[in-house]
């Protein structure tokens, strides 16, 4: 892995992140025999991939995601094969749920656009639908179910990945910063901690603070700080059948084999480095999440958690070739939605490292579609 300047390790492909994208695209590349260093400051997977709601879906997604999430559908069902576990994946199905009449046009819609792309719901109403779901709330007046969605664990998930990477051949480094990285025009020179390294490719998969690699390339996008605040109840009877959300979000559940209830919804606190739950938006979730969900009445919360993400103006990700610097590609800004997607980002970074183009329309996802946008105040570094 010798560079031409003695002392400099040199590689195929640097990864900036060792989030679920990037462990994923490190696994990707190793498997290929690309010599690969994933770089992480603190752990694998201990930020937003690890800490997230663990929802594994399809169901929602805009017409621009579905293909993306189609093909990162697929890995999820090879896990145990990747990355020698199952990351506690269930196919539960996704549910979500309408309020109002006006959310079961919506559910229509979306249904008629993702048969296009091969994605089956049933949109249920009526009295069909208190017969199959007897423990709903009468705040939910229907729902449209996508049965190949489901859940995962995405502590075991994330990190797993990064291990998998590492068994194939990946050097993975923790507890390292990458810092002064510049491109000279045939490679990329940085420091990760105190040792120079150099690639011939760089992967910005640096979550929610990705723009300091972007910035440093004249590609900063607007993106925010966001915290998803979400909390787990003591171990109750099994009674939710499904992953759950609801049409325009705000409140989503799902139920693990222990009888425990995973609960999110709206926003914790944060300043763009380390994030809280709030205690008042745990309180007025947990209410309309009553309301849907009667059997939650009298559960005892024994754990809330945050996370810090980055937002997009319009929470699409950012995924694809940078437009100032030959090389550099750009995997971040996942708003909240990118556990399904990452594993899938990973092997399509790989197909456009190995391949120079990949067969998953990325186009919307694009770094360029920020180019004639202001940086916000509440830009993340």
């Amino acid at each position: 892995m010798s560079d031409a300047r003695p002392g400099v390790c040199h590689y195929d492909v640097v990864i900036a992140g060792g989030g679920l994208v990037g462990s994923s695209a490190a696994l990707a590349l190793a498997s290929k025999g690309l010599r690969v260093a994933l770089v992480e400051r603190r752990f694998c997977g201990a930020q937003a991939s690890g800490v997230n709601y663990g929802g594994v879906r399809t169901q929602g997604r805009s017409a621009e995601q579905l293909p993306l999430a189609v093909r990162a559908r697929r890995v999820y069902a090879r896990l145990p094969e990747l990355i020698g576990i199952d990351g506690e994946f269930v196919v539960s199905g996704h549910l979500r749920l309408a309020r109002r009449e006006a959310d079961l046009d919506v559910l229509d819609q979306w249904s008629a656009m993702a048969r296009e792309h091969g994605v089956q719901s049933q949109v249920m109403r009526g009295a069909e639908f208190r017969r199959r779901y007897p423990w709903l709330g009468p705040a939910a007046i229907g729902g449209s179910l996508c049965p190949s969605d489901g859940h995962a664990n995405p502590r075991l998930v994330s990190s797993g990945f990064a291990h998998a990477a590492r068994r194939a051949g990946a050097d993975v480094r923790e507890q390292t910063e990458l810092s002064d990285i510049v491109f000279d025009g045939t490679r990329f020179q940085m420091r990760a901690g105190d040792e120079l390294i150099s690639s011939d490719w760089l992967i910005n998969s640096a979550g929610a603070w990705a723009n300091r690699i972007a910035g440093s390339f004249g590609e900063s996008v607007p993106m925010k700080a966001i915290y998803p605040n979400m909390w787990v109840t003591e171990p109750l009877p099994l009674f939710i059948g499904h992953s759950l959300g609801v049409v325009g979000g705000g409140i989503y559940a799902r139920q693990v084999e222990r009888g425990n209830c995973v609960i999110g919804g709206g926003r914790g606190h944060g300043d763009g480095e380390y994030a809280q739950p709030s205690t008042a938006t745990t309180r007025a979730v947990m209410r309309d999440a009553c309301a849907l969900l009667p059997a939650l009445r009298d559960a005892l919360l024994i754990r809330t958690w945050s996370g810090v993400e980055g937002e997009t103006p319009d929470s699409n990700p950012v995924i694809g070739l940078s437009h100032t610097t030959p090389r550099l590609l750009h995997a971040f800004g996942f708003s909240g939605g990118g556990f399904l997607l990452a594993p899938g980002v990973g092997e399509v970074l790989a197909d456009l490292v190995t391949q120079g183009e990949t067969a998953t329309p990325i186009e919307a996802f694009s770094i360029a579609r920020f180019s004639h946008m202001p940086l916000s105040a509440t830009q993340l570094p």
